[in-house]
């Protein structure tokens, strides 16, 4: 049956259906966080997340380089599970701190900027291992249904936290997620077994090697891996403002903890249905029909025109109505389209570059979008004007992922696929 909305072979079946699972129980699982640590995000004022992602960013650079040094050791079998289950027990110390109430305004920090570095880890990890199983003519076919099941789990989580945030209390949330994240680890064992016995050869899974700081070096010698950071760079930075502007929204809108998790949840449900309805019946035949160029291009054009409406009309449902045609169109189409691009890269840029790119770089966005927007607030620019002042960033934005789309490298790859053979650089599959 699912060969009738999915273009997937019969070899590729059972991978397909447990990378949608993978994907469909890490998601499910943050997003039933992610309204929590948004809420204590914004407890303390919104001025204080400027402070929290600086923090973020400072434990994402010890962190990459301690998963470097493992994936350059270790087979990824061992280290992602290993990962997983580490996170596994951060959340049940954390349930249990949160649960006996103590020095809970420094845990609620802690439990965002943990919560921050975590998201980016477990999804970069997901991707490169994506990435890693499959080579870009399968990326093209099967990202879109994989990335689906990221948004399945998404409102699952969504639609978990609004129905239970009130009468369980958002903490009792943490241990649905702990349970879901193993099964994410067994889905990890699972595909690797696929690979090692039915398509790859055992190299495949072999430790990546390099040294601890190999991510950073591909990173600064690679025109199109630092467009991909660049790429990245401008997207947080466009979405540290509209964070910002969120949580002031929500914020007159909702009071009390309870409350505000539950409005963040519902923006978020939004964003996910538009999401899952793009990915169902327009990202794989986009990507397919139109190419990676069209696909790229969506979400800095949405982003420049929002960023336009927004100024113009700051009010909450023209927020929702912009947050949920950009944040779907990046979901559904630029990010499958992004994660396709790794497939052209070695297992080193997959593994170490990718994962700086996904986790310092994209952190560093915080960051930067962070303080520029309370620079721009200081100088005395609205919201209007904070906007606007980032329109050009969505014409920088734009040229980039043109220039990633139609990379030598791409083209290659696509002109292999349609031969129907497979590059000197991939593994067999």
């Amino acid at each position: 049956m699912l060969k009738r909305f999915v273009d997937v072979k019969e070899e590729e079946l059972g991978a397909v259906l447990w990378s949608f699972l993978y994907f469909f129980t890490l998601m499910c699982g943050y997003f039933i966080l992610k309204p929590v640590r948004d809420e204590m995000g914004t407890a303390g004022g919104v001025k204080g997340l400027k402070t929290l992602w600086t923090a973020t960013f400072v434990v994402m650079l010890v962190a990459v380089p301690l998963y470097s040094a493992l994936v350059a050791r270790w087979p990824r079998k061992r280290v992602i599970p290993f990962i997983y289950r580490f996170f596994l027990l951060n959340l049940v110390g954390f349930f249990v701190v949160l649960k006996l109430g103590l020095a809970s305004a420094w845990v609620a920090r802690a439990f965002y900027v943990w919560l921050s570095v975590y998201n980016l880890f477990v999804v970069s990890v997901f991707w490169s291992f994506m990435a890693d199983l499959f080579v870009s003519e399968q990326g093209r076919r099967l990202f879109g249904f994989i990335s689906a099941g990221g948004t399945a789990g998404i409102l699952l989580g969504l639609l978990l936290v609004r129905q239970l945030a009130v009468p369980l209390g958002p903490v009792n949330l943490i241990l649905i997620t702990a349970a879901l994240l193993e099964v994410s680890a067994q889905c990890v064992r699972k595909l690797s077994r696929w690979a090692y016995d039915v398509q790859s050869p055992p190299s495949v899974g072999a430790p990546v090697g390099g040294s601890v700081l190999s991510g950073l070096k591909l990173l600064a010698t690679s025109p199109f891996l630092l467009a991909l950071g660049l790429q990245t760079v401008f997207y947080t930075v466009t979405s540290s403002f509209l964070y910002i502007l969120q949580a002031k929204l929500v914020d007159t809108v909702a009071s009390g903890a309870a409350a505000r998790t539950t409005a963040f949840a519902n923006i978020e449900l939004w964003v996910q249905v538009l999401t899952l309805l793009l990915q169902a019946f327009v990202t794989g035949r986009l990507i397919s029909r139109l190419g990676l160029a069209v696909a790229m291009a969506v979400v800095p054009v949405l982003t420049g025109l929002g960023f336009l409406g927004l100024a113009l009309v700051p009010v909450i449902l023209v927020f929702i109505a912009v947050r949920s045609l950009r944040g779907a169109a990046h979901y559904a189409l630029e990010r499958p389209s992004r994660e396709i691009l790794f497939t052209t890269v070695s297992r080193e840029e997959k593994y170490k570059a990718k994962s700086f790119i996904d986790t310092v770089v994209y952190r560093g966005g915080d960051v930067v979008g962070g303080w520029m927007e309370g620079g721009l607030t200081a100088l005395g620019l609205g919201a209007a004007g904070v906007l606007l002042t980032a329109m050009p960033m969505a014409g920088l934005w734009l040229a980039i992922s043109l220039y990633l789309a139609r990379h030598p490298r791409v083209k290659r790859q696509a002109e292999v696929a349609s031969l129907g053979t497979i590059p000197s650089d991939a593994p067999a599959r």
